[in-house]
C-alpha cells in the first residue's frame, strides 16, 4: 500500500456547530510522509499544528487541537473522512476557530474527494504496529476506548445511553467496508433535554436539524418544542411517534451508533496515521477516544 494524498484543492463552508461562526474549510494536497495538519489561515503567520493527541487541549461535545496561543475546534469529521477514505497526508486550512459542521457527518467531504480519487504517492504507507493493548476507562460512567494488536484495522462500537429511543446499537469499520456509504453519511446527534442546556453554555449555536439528530427521550409539551424551533430558526418542528424530531429521516436504525464511530475513527487518527489494531469501545466519547490515542503515542514513544 503506497501512500496516498488529495488530487485536488476542496473547499467547504458553513457555521460551527458550537461557535455558529462561519468558517472556510480547505482541504489540500499534501507531500508524502507528511500527515494531516491543520492550518489557521486567519491567523497571522498562519500557524499550524500536526494532527496528533498530544495538541487535544479539550473535549467538551467536540475535539479540540490547541498549538497554545491558537486553536482549532471540531476536527473529528474530517479526520474521520480522510481516514476512512485512504488519505495519508493533507493539509487542512481553516478560516476561524471551528470546523465547519456542514451536515453533520462526513458526507461532503467524502462526496467531493471520492468525485477525483485520491493521487497515490511514490512512498510505501508506513502502518503504526500496537506493541501492546492501551486501555482508557471512565470507572464512573462505565464508558472505555480498548485499543488491541492486530494484523489489520478494525473498530467496534456499542452505545447505550440507557435511551428507550436508541436502545442499545453496535457499529463496525474495517478497511474492507464501504466507508462513504455506511459511516460517513450518519449524523450527529443530541438529546432533546440537553439542548437548553448547551445552548446556555453557548455551545451548538450553530446546530439546527439540518445537521443533528434530535432524540426526544422525555414527553414535552408544544411549547417545549416551539421555545427549541424558535431557538434554532425552525418553526413547525414536532415529535414523531418513533422520538425523533421532525424535518429528518435516519440514513440507519443505528445512525447514531454509526455516528459515534465515525467520531471514533477520527479522533483514533490523532494516533498520526493508520493502525494495525483492533479497536474496540463501549459508550465512546471524545474524552475517552482521545485519552486511548494519548496512551498509545505514550506506549509508542517508549
Amino acid at each position: 500500500m503506497r501512500q496516498r494524498t488529495v488530487k485536488h484543492t476542496y473547499v467547504f463552508e458553513g457555521k460551527g456547530l458550537h461557535t455558529g461562526v462561519i468558517s472556510r474549510l480547505s482541504i489540500h494536497p499534501a507531500p508524502a510522509g507528511s500527515g494531516i495538519v491543520f492550518k489557521r489561515s486567519d491567523l497571522e503567520d498562519a500557524p499550524a499544528i500536526p494532527a496528533l493527541a498530544e495538541y487535544v487541549s479539550t473535549t467538551t461535545r467536540s475535539t479540540t487541537l490547541s498549538g497554545g496561543s491558537f486553536e482549532i475546534n471540531t476536527i473529528e469529521h474530517v479526520l474521520s473522512a480522510l481516514t476512512g477514505l485512504g488519505v495519508d497526508n493533507a493539509l487542512i486550512e481553516v478560516s476561524n476557530v471551528e470546523v465547519p459542521i456542514l451536515d453533520g457527518s462526513a458526507r461532503p467531504y467524502v462526496e467531493a474527494i471520492l468525485a477525483d480519487g485520491l493521487e497515490e504517492q511514490a512512498a510505501e504507507r508506513e502502518y503504526i504496529t500496537v506493541p501492546e493493548p492501551v486501555e482508557a476507562r471512565d470507572e464512573k460512567s462505565g464508558s472505555w476506548v480498548r485499543i488491541e494488536p492486530a494484523d489489520s484495522l478494525s473498530y467496534d462500537v456499542t452505545v447505550d445511553f440507557g435511551s428507550r429511543v436508541l436502545g442499545v446499537q453496535t457499529a463496525h469499520w474495517d478497511e474492507s467496508v464501504d466507508y462513504a456509504r455506511e459511516i460517513g453519511v450518519c449524523r450527529t446527534f443530541v438529546f432533546f433535554h440537553e439542548i437548553e442546556f448547551l445552548l446556555a453554555h453557548n455551545l451548538i449555536k450553530g446546530g439546527d436539524v439540518d445537521n443533528a439528530i434530535v432524540i426526544v427521550e422525555h414527553p414535552v409539551s408544544d411549547g417545549q418544542v416551539a421555545s427549541i424551533a424558535k431557538a434554532i430558526d425552525r418553526p413547525s418542528l414536532r415529535v414523531e411517534p418513533t422520538g425523533y424530531l421532525s424535518n429528518i429521516q435516519l440514513n440507519f436504525p443505528n445512525e447514531c451508533g454509526r455516528h459515534k464511530l465515525l467520531d471514533l475513527i477520527g479522533d483514533i487518527r490523532l494516533c498520526g496515521g493508520y493502525l494495525r489494531a483492533r479497536i474496540t469501545a463501549f459508550k465512546p466519547g471524545h474524552t475517552m477516544n482521545t485519552n486511548a490515542a494519548k496512551l498509545l503515542r505514550a506506549a509508542l514513544a517508549k
